[in-house]
């Protein structure tokens, strides 16, 4: 009789996660963001939010949680009740860099959360002022070799994908450059605009509307390919840095131990908002990013390569943050 009682409790228990999951949402959703309004994370979670929230027929809440890089969010989203009704946009920086670049993470990025989908990769484009002597990636290198330490530029905060492409690039081009990390991307842009730095790798559709205005000039994009939008801009291998590629990803994470139901669930409305035209057009104008949606399982697999690739990035900088 024993096994009998096993297989009912066992039956009984997945009707109740059917409840639930069916019963789901019953309450407005908090889509936590680690980063200041205004950047492309927060541009996710209120474009995509706004769509599946008329899905759904609960409000999904964005909460800006920032510090350290995105990691005091999303230490507060691992920690959160699986039950669904906390998730946050995570990506590049918290989930993939910060791992090999904090010495004491609070939260493991792959045990401390299930992954529901992964939303963008977008490319960071290299952009200076138009004021700026330098009109090329090599007129940059050449600079930075003639006066080491001097060239300053900006970043979206220490362990973002915007520093470490940075570092990426002064490691392999044996540079000395000096890192002026902002709390987010719209105070590292303004800076960029005021010309108070001499250079940033910026996320693509964050200044692609500077670019295109002639506010800002672009030097090169930091993916594989030419930017859509941007077909005169040169990649950062063309522009003379063999091998060199450093896109950054986005994409929708809850708490380890929320139930596959609830993760099919909002992966499967998450889904259906990007292959929207409209979200479409706001988080990759004209073709400028890649929106690939795919199963929890695909993402996972994403974020444990990106954090293998990082660390060898962290190791050959030698950058640490305690």
């Amino acid at each position: 009789m024993r096994p009998v009682r096993i297989l009912g409790a066992l039956a009984l228990g997945l009707a109740a996660a059917g409840a639930l999951a069916q019963g789901y949402p019953s309450k407005p959703i908090r889509v936590v963001v680690p980063n200041p309004a205004g950047g492309f994370y927060d541009l996710i979670a209120r474009t995509v939010g706004q769509k599946v929230s008329e899905s759904l027929g609960q409000p999904m809440v964005v909460e800006n949680r920032v510090g350290a890089g995105g990691s005091l969010g999303t230490e507060f989203t691992a920690k959160a009740p699986p039950d669904g009704y906390t998730i946050m946009v995570g990506g590049i920086g918290p989930h993939g860099i910060a791992p090999s670049l904090y010495a004491n993470l609070p939260y493991d990025p792959v045990k401390d959360f299930a992954p529901i989908i992964h939303v963008a990769t977008t490319p960071n484009i290299l952009v200076v002022h138009p004021s700026s002597p330098l009109h090329s990636v090599q007129d940059l290198v050449a600079a930075a070799r003639q006066e080491p330490g001097v060239l300053s530029y900006a970043s979206n905060g220490n362990g973002t994908s915007q520093h470490l492409a940075a570092e990426m690039l002064a490691t392999t081009a044996g540079l000395k450059l000096n890192h002026v990390p902002f709390k987010g991307s719209a105070p590292a842009i303004t800076a960029m605009l005021g010309g108070q730095v001499d250079f940033a790798f910026a996320v693509a559709p964050d200044v692609l509307p500077h670019v295109k205005a002639g506010k800002l000039r672009a030097l090169a994009v930091t993916s594989a390919k030419r930017a859509a939008p941007l077909p005169d801009v040169p990649t950062m291998i063309e522009g003379g840095v063999p091998g060199y590629e450093a896109t950054a990803w986005f994409g929708y994470f809850a708490p380890a131990g929320t139930s596959r139901e609830i993760v099919d669930r909002l992966n499967a409305e998450i889904a259906k908002a990007i292959a929207t035209p409209d979200v479409r057009e706001r988080l990759a104008p004209g073709g400028l990013s890649e929106l690939p949606g795919g199963t929890p399982e695909r993402f996972g697999e994403l974020v444990k390569s990106e954090i293998a690739k990082w660390s060898r990035v962290v190791k050959d900088s030698g950058a640490k943050i305690d």
